[in-house]
């Protein structure tokens, strides 16, 4: 749930307003009559009482301010109670004595009796502090819950750029490895490759630098490196790719898809009878994706690569965590000298 922008002025505004419409109410909840009963108030003299409370509610608006913004973060939120609430009590003594100063020049025909004043101006005072108390910390509750989220997502933005940045090392050695193995062979297929190589750089370096790109282009990419393995051990091992989007202008993660095909690769071959890797990508119409990869395995090889392998599996496991928590689900399965990885995950 998005939090309550404190930070944005019209908020503020907007809850100034309240406040206040809740504090110039007071004389409305507050019978002004009721401060001298021995009197028979007239009309006249019911103007004098709503004007004295008018301009009361300037001093009570001062002590609402004075307590948010100096006697609470000053002394509240320091643990110093005791002058905490001797600083409220001053502050409700000089209201009372500005009150009682007006009273003398508004109100002519009743004369001042100061316990009547302290009975009718207390109740006031203290709903004022209560809710100068209540805003603040409400206020400050709102603005830390802000500043956490916010932190949280720089965090999670830091993880996840380092996560990134660990996944392109690890690729461009495997494809380099291609490289040279097509070098070695004086294939002609050598300069097709290297432009191709020079697309997946282009798409590494600048496509992955931002938070989301199109189904379509990961999906591009995918295939352009499927290729580029294909190209290096031809027909020595059988490679299927099956590709179909039902939304191509849909977004996903860069490089979120690749460390399972790259993991197929490198375990699906070498000391293996037939190898083959099977790769089937797929999004319907609700934007559920699904990524199917299995190949054969040789688990005395698997074990051998595992203690110099990089960090692909671990590394997009993290990153799906954090993307998409509870709208992925991942499935490995290793059984019969085949490993099959299943991936299903809602997109943005």
């Amino acid at each position: 749930m998005k939090l309550f922008d404190i930070s944005n002025k019209r908020v503020q505004v907007l809850l100034h307003i309240l406040v206040w419409s809740i504090i110039f109410a007071l004389p409305y909840l507050i019978d002004s009559s009721h401060a001298h009963p021995q009197h028979q108030i007239t009309s006249g003299q019911d103007a004098e009482f709503l004007k004295l409370n008018l301009y009361t509610l300037f001093f009570l608006a001062a002590a609402f301010y004075l307590n948010t913004y100096l006697l609470m973060p000053k002394l509240f939120y320091r643990k110093k109670y005791l002058p905490y609430a001797l600083a409220v009590f001053m502050t409700f003594a000089v209201v009372l004595l500005l009150h009682s100063f007006l009273f003398k020049f508004i109100v002519t025909t009743v004369p001042f009796v100061f316990m009547y004043s302290l009975r009718f101006n207390f109740p006031a005072f203290v709903l004022t502090i209560a809710v100068s108390v209540a805003f603040r910390m409400t206020v400050d509750k709102l603005r830390n819950d802000k500043l956490e989220m916010q932190k949280k997502q720089e965090n999670l933005k830091t993880e996840l750029s380092f996560l990134r940045s660990q996944i392109s090392p690890h690729f461009i050695m495997n494809v380099l490895n291609n490289i040279v193995a097509l070098n070695r062979l004086k294939s002609a297929d050598l300069e097709p490759t290297l432009l191709k190589l020079s697309g997946l750089m282009q798409y590494m370096l600048y496509e992955t630098d931002e938070e989301k790109v199109l189904l379509k282009t990961e999906a591009e990419y995918l295939q352009s490196y499927v290729e580029l393995q294909q190209q290096r051990f031809g027909a020595k091992v059988k490679v299927e790719l099956n590709i179909s989007i039902a939304d191509e202008w849909s977004e996903i993660e860069p490089m979120l898809l690749i460390p399972f095909v790259e993991n197929a690769f490198k375990h699906g071959i070498g000391m293996i009878e037939n190898p083959g890797i099977l790769i089937d990508l797929s999004s319907d119409k609700q934007n559920e994706l699904s990524l199917s990869v299995q190949n054969k395995y040789n688990p005395v090889s698997t074990q051998i690569k595992d203690k110099s392998s990089g960090i692909g599996l671990t590394n997009v496991k993290r990153r799906l965590n954090i993307l998409y928590g509870d709208n992925h689900h991942l499935t490995i399965k290793k059984e019969h000298e085949r490993f099959e990885v299943l991936l299903t995950l809602k997109l943005h």
